[in-house]
């Protein structure tokens, strides 16, 4: 399987009045094609900061990465055709409506207008929203919101889709939606996820693979079941205690030492 994501020593030091802070100093991660990865840390980890380097929203300042073959720092244009990016936030436009906004997207992307609204039409039916094309996205609820910024990233059928902590705020109902609807991108179309999130129960129930971040650096990564034995002694352990013993905010069964599996 190929690797979509390299990234080698990523860092990102931000200059204050306090001086230098060292948002990221050091990443190394690989992503396959195909891959569902979760990305994981304590608040002020770097995840965020991470993520918006590798979708060129952020240079970084120490480092290189690229993603499906294109390189940060001298292809960024070739990464943004390949990527799609979800923010916490999102950032539709409450005003007008959701076919609106999805054709508008598809004509950012130098769609023809009669090709925006077929790709329009087409994302609707794809992400169970046919029936809202025509309700104004402020009127949207929570879990209807995050389907239309995920149906707005994949406008472009990109290799790799960035998602930043998609589920907060969202009722059970509506992440076990957005759940089912993240593994069929994988499963159905080949897409490449890569995932932050504060829920580790999310986590565990999503992710192939496990990339845990703590002070900047990759402190573990491997497979859930592997993370959960190697730091928290047993298949059966919660992965909330696994994190807690990887970040050093609870005693761990055996040493520290990252493990990849």
């Amino acid at each position: 399987m190929a690797a979509v994501i390299s990234a080698a020593g990523l860092a990102r030091t931000f200059q204050t009045r306090q001086g230098p802070v060292e948002a990221v100093r050091c990443v190394d991660l690989t992503v396959q094609e195909g891959e569902i990865l979760g990305f994981l840390g304590p608040n002020g980890a770097g995840k965020t900061t991470t993520l918006r380097m590798l979708t060129t929203l952020l240079a970084p300042t120490g480092g290189a990465a690229t993603v499906a073959g294109h390189d940060l720092a001298t292809d960024p244009v070739g990464v943004r055709r390949v990527c799609g990016y979800v923010a916490q936030s999102g950032g539709v436009d409450p005003q007008i409506s959701v076919r609106e906004e999805l054709v508008t997207q598809g004509r950012m992307y130098r769609l023809p207008k009669a090709r925006a609204a077929e790709r329009a039409a087409e994302l609707a039916r794809e992400l169970d929203l046919t029936d809202l094309l025509g309700r104004r996205t402020g009127a949207l609820s929570g879990g209807q919101r995050r389907r239309l910024d995920i149906a707005m990233a994949l406008t472009h059928r990109p290799k790799v889709l960035f998602l930043d902590e998609p589920t907060t705020g969202l009722d059970p109902g509506s992440r076990a939606d957005l759940w089912r609807l993240i593994r069929r991108l994988r499963d159905e179309y080949g897409t490449t996820v890569f995932l932050t999130t504060h829920y580790l129960d999310e986590a565990d129930a999503l992710a192939d693979r496990l990339v845990v971040v703590d002070r900047g650096t990759v402190a573990a990564e491997g497979t859930p079941g592997a993370l959960k034995l190697r730091y928290g002694g047993s298949l059966d352990a919660t992965l909330q205690d696994t994190f807690l013993a990887i970040t050093g905010r609870a005693p761990a069964p055996a040493d520290h030492t990252p493990v990849a599996v």
